[in-house]
Order: structure tokens, then C-alpha cells, then sequence
């Protein structure tokens, strides 16, 4: 929860603001600003205060205790104009929270934290349990001191600047080890642990067993990513205990999906229970992985039949493979999430001319892999096979990465081994379309005029049946030095149902400095002013060229009547 703090009229409209945008994210603290302060700051895990810094400072002195456990703060001027990350900018949230602020209420965020000032990722943000020497391994890291990654178990990190070796150490492990005096602990999620209870099962004897196991095998249960068990047990207090212990989601599968995997020591006693004979070690090894601690029981004081059992799996670090829609060209239409993935990514595949549009989002560290025009399928190729060796990938391509670009290629390369996102963008034909007016307020078709892999044949099938259907066409590569003909083979076919005065939309590099478009119609346009940065809008029956605008009416009833009345 976020805690909103204010002291005057203008800092109670902005945060109000937030209040309104953010309803199940805040709580708005009332009355006196130093009860407001103490009171958030014991309830909340941030707070945003829309106060003077030296104020916040001077009321939060005495409230400060632990940086791992105290909330982070935001300050906002009375003006608005700065949302300054206060306190615990990583371990706290509030850096983020700061550029969340700043984008929601127009503020210039000010994060000051060493590594986010030149762009490296902080090793307490990257999202996993860490123990040792942050600051100090930070410190080297930002000095350019030679700091080795030890990755005993694989997992995809942002791009950070490591060395063959140091004397500085990031370790990724899952083992219980204590951290070196130079050396931060990474705890990736690789367990699974896989448990099993008789009806009635006591909690602590569940608990004891799971702790157990981890202890004598030498793993640490920060490195837990779930508790996995039979459908049957998703309710038994025992198990749902160990869970909420560890911090972990309770994950269960269906019996008939436990009896398909193949485990060392299967028994009667759950089969005729259950219905499958494995449920620890099935549970924990149906998504794959090494196991650790095969199925062993709880040992009970009393001398009774055990009542628990558990078995720990080691999954393999998945590659994660962003496909990154970078837009038409202009910066500010490239979405938070494209940049957020780039700024994420430890390796980055793409054309050329691309890499070059977004080269400055990049962290420091970041290994490129360019190629010129052409090598689409073997930038799919490379980009799953950097995700298969465990790295965090984004494959960029212009627009949305799922429209004639580099995701189908991407995603007919990859398996279920690799962790993929789509990341959208927006599109040549809406950027296009937006230049031109509202060309595709109605029903609308996108068809590539490029046969370099599509047989004309098929394009020209297409072009027919949107042509009879009578639907917006926005023409993609529709014309280059070696393809003069396809552009006008397709207009052609459109006249054939289409007036000559049917409007006709023609943008090159939309929304670049260096852009231009124009509304002509189809029985004027010349081909020849066409070229593969061109996109083309051919309007429908009911498109109109409105005050230079090319508009597709949505086909209301109410539109129609107006038209008949004029």
C-alpha cells in the first residue's frame, strides 16, 4: 500500500490525483502531517509525500531503522514539477514509484542511487533473494573493478559488467553458503519440492520434514519457487502450511497427470489413495528438472507411520526471449514496456538500422548481435538460441513485432524450453492512419505486396477478396527497384470495384522528422512515387476525403439518416 501525504491545498489536488488513478493501491493519511508521517509510515510499504524534502527528512529521522525493511519514500513539490526518490530507492521501490509519479502527474523524476545514475541494474533490484556485500560489490561494479560471476545454477540477468574474474564475486546459487566478505548471493527460484500427507497430517510435521530435507541436502530455502503436490491435498492444512512457511504458491496437478511421470520410487499406498503412485517425486518432477532428495518420510516421535513425505527438484534455468515491437520510428512511440524490456535484456538481436534507433536505451554491458537486410530467419535462429543458454534476449523489429516482422520467424524456432514475451507496438498502418485521419474506422485488411516469401499467386487471391469484400487495404512493402509491378497489379484489381475517386492514403516513414504523406485517389496515384518506406491506405466505397482527411465512416445508423437529410 502507498501512503499519501499532504500538507496544502495544491499538494492535496495532486495527491488526490494519484488517489483517483491509483484507488486500490493507496491510502490517503489525514490531519496533522507528523501523525500522518508515522502513521504511514508503520502501515505502508511506500509513501509519497507531497511535502518539502527538508520537512519529510526532519519528520522521518527518528522513524528510520533497518534500509531492508523501512518503506521507500517519494517526495513532490508543492509545484509539481519533481518527484524525488527520497528513501530506499531500490530495497524500498521507491525509484520506480518516482518515475510512476512523475509520469502520472507530469513530474521530472530525480533518482539519484549510484548504479541507476549511469544505468547499471541494481543487484537488490533484479528481482531475487540476495545476502552479502551489496554496497561494497555495487562500488566496484560502478568503478570499473573487476567483479567475476559465479553462476553455479543458470539464470537470465540483465547486462551487467562482469569480469572472467575478481576479487569482487556475484554468486547465483541455490546452495545453503554463507557470502564471502567481497561477495553478494544470488538466490534464483530452481526448487521444487514436491510433497505428499496422509489425511490429518500435522502442520509442523510437514513443516519439519521440508526444512529438513533442504538442510541435509545443503539448499536454501530462499531459493524455493514452489511447494508442488496432488489436487486431492491442495486443501490439507499441513501442506498448505509448509507453503505460507516459504513464502511459496502451492501448486497441485491432477492425479492422472502425476501417474504419467516416471519416478524411482513409486508405492501402492497413494495409488490406492490418490490414484497415482508418486505424488512428491511426481509432483516435483512433472515440468522437468534434476532431483535432489528422492521421496524420504517424516520421522514421527511417537513411533507411528509417517504421515508426510517430500522430495526436492532442481529445474533449469529458463532463457527468457523478449519480442520487442519498437514502433514506426519515433521515440515517443515506443512504448514503456518495449523500453523496459531493452534497458532488461543481456543480449539483443536485430537489424542493423535498428539497433541504431534505440542504441542509447541500452545498459552498459548489453553484447549486440546486428545484421544487415535479409537475415531475418537467421536473427530468430540466433536470438532462441542465446535464450536456450540461459541469457535474457530481446529480438526487436520495427512497429508490432507480430506484423510482418520478427515474432513468427521467432516463435516457429522456439520449444517450450524458453520463457517467450510479446512485447506490442504500434503498428506502420496506425501510425500511417493516424497521419492520414481515420482511414480505418471500419472493417480493414494489412496485405504485404512482398513475394520474396509469399507467392504472388496467394498475395493477389488476397488482394481480390478484400477488393469484393470491400475493406480498407493498407498496402505494406509495396513497391522496390527490383518489384516495380506489384503495386500496380493490386490498384488494379481494387479499380475493378472501386470508383477512381476512392481516396487513397500515401505516408513514407510515418512519424520520423523526415516523414511527409498526402491524400490523393486511386484513379491519380502513380506508383512510381512509391517505395518500400511507403505505406498505402486504399479507402473503401464509403471512404471520404473530409477537410483533407481521409475518413471511413463506422456505419452508424445515425450517420446514415444525417447523410440522407442533408
Amino acid at each position: 500500500m502507498i501512503g499519501l501525504i499532504s500538507a496544502t491545498a495544491a499538494g492535496a489536488a495532486a495527491r488526490d490525483r494519484l488517489a483517483s488513478a491509483w484507488p486500490d493501491r493507496t491510502r490517503v493519511y489525514d490531519g496533522p502531517v507528523g501523525e500522518s508521517v508515522r502513521a504511514a509510515f508503520a502501515e505502508c510499504d511506500r509513501l509519497v509525500c507531497f511535502l518539502a524534502t527538508g520537512a519529510v527528512v526532519r519528520l522521518l529521522a527518528p522513524l528510520l531503522g533497518d534500509k531492508a525493511a523501512d518503506p521507500g519514500v517519494v517526495c513532490v513539490d508543492e509545484g509539481g514539477r519533481f518527484a524525488v526518490s527520497l528513501l530506499g530507492g531500490h530495497g524500498g521501490g521507491a525509484n520506480e514509484l518516482a518515475r510512476e509519479v512523475g509520469a502520472l502527474l507530469g513530474a521530472e523524476p530525480v533518482v539519484t542511487t549510484a548504479t541507476d545514475a549511469v544505468g547499471l541494474p541494481g543487484l537488490d533490484t533484479l528481482g531475487l533473494p540476495y545476502e552479502g556485500a551489496v554496497a561494497a560489490v555495487s562500488r566496484a561494479l560502478l568503478d570499473g573493478e573487476p567483479v567475476a560471476l559465479d553462476a553455479e545454477v543458470a539464470w537470465p540477468l540483465p547486462p551487467l559488467p562482469f569480469s572472467a574474474r575478481g576479487e569482487y564475486t556475484v554468486r547465483l546459487t541455490d546452495r545453503a553458503v554463507a557470502p564471502g566478505e567481497r561477495e553478494v548471493l544470488l538466490r534464483p527460484p530452481t526448487l521444487v519440492i514436491g510433497v505428499g500427507a496422509s489425511r490429518g497430517a500435522p502442520a509442523e510435521e510437514v513443516v519439519g520434514l521440508v526444512e529438513e530435507a533442504l538442510r541435509e541436502a545443503g539448499l536454501s530455502a530462499r531459493s524455493v519457487a514452489e511447494l508442488a503436490t496432488v489436487d486431492a491435498k491442495s486443501g490439507e492444512p499441513g501442506v498448505v502450511a509448509a507453503a505460507e512457511r516459504l513464502g511459496v504458491p502451492l501448486v497441485t496437478y491432477s492425479a492422472e497427470e502425476l501417474a504419467a511421470v516416471e519416478v524411482p520410487n513409486p508405492s501402492e499406498a497413494p495409488l490406492a489413495a490418490v490414484g497415482t503412485p508418486s505424488v512428491a517425486e511426481a509432483a516435483a518432477l512433472l515440468r522437468g528438472g534434476e532431483l535432489l532428495v528422492p521421496k524420504r518420510k517424516s520421522e514421527r516421535a511417537d513411533g507411528q507411520p509417517a504421515m508426510a513425505t517430500c522430495a526436492v527438484v532442481r529445474r533449469p534455468g529458463r532463457g527468457r526471449l523478449a519480442v520487442v515491437g519498437l514502433g514506426p520510428g519515433a521515440r515517443d512511440l515506443l512504448t514503456p514496456r518495449a523500453a523496459a524490456e531493452l534497458r532488461r535484456a543481456s543480449v539483443l538481436v536485430g537489424l542493423d538500422q535498428y539497433v541504431d534507433q534505440i542504441r542509447d536505451l541500452l545498459r552498459p554491458g548489453t553484447r549486440v548481435l546486428e545484421s544487415g537486410l535479409g537475415a531475418e530467419e537467421e536473427r530468430a535462429r540466433t536470438a532462441v538460441a542465446e535464450a536456450r543458454a540461459g541469457h535474457a534476449v530481446a529480438l526487436i523489429g520495427s512497429g508490432d513485432a507480430g506484423v510482418y516482422a520478427m515474432a513468427s520467424p521467432a516463435l516457429a524456432e522456439a520449444s517450450d524450453d524458453i520463457d517467450v514475451v510479446g512485447v506490442p507496438g504500434v503498428t506502420a498502418a496506425l501510425a500511417a492512419g493516424a497521419i492520414l485521419g481515420a482511414p480505418l474506422g471500419h472493417d480493414h485488411v494489412s496485405i504485404s505486396l512482398s513475394d520474396l516469401h509469399t507467392p504472388w499467386e496467394v498475395i493477389e487471391r488476397r488482394v481480390r477478396a478484400a477488393a469484393e469484400s470491400d475493406l480498407v487495404v493498407t498496402f505494406y512493402n509495396p513497391r522496390s527497384r527490383g518489384r516495380d509491378w506489384q503495386l500496380p497489379k493490386a490498384l488494379a484489381i481494387l479499380a475493378g470495384h472501386r470508383e477512381p475517386r476512392t481516396p487513397v492514403g500515401v505516408v513514407r516513414n510515418a512519424s520520423r522528422p523526415d516523414g511527409s504523406s498526402r491524400v490523393t485517389t486511386l484513379g491519380a496515384l502513380d506508383p512510381a512515387t512509391v517505395d518500400m518506406m511507403t505505406v498505402v491506405t486504399v479507402g473503401n466505397t464509403a471512404t471520404r476525403n473530409i477537410a483533407g482527411r481521409m475518413v471511413t465512416p463506422r456505419g452508424y445508423r445515425w450517420q446514415g439518416a444525417g447523410e440522407e437529410a442533408r
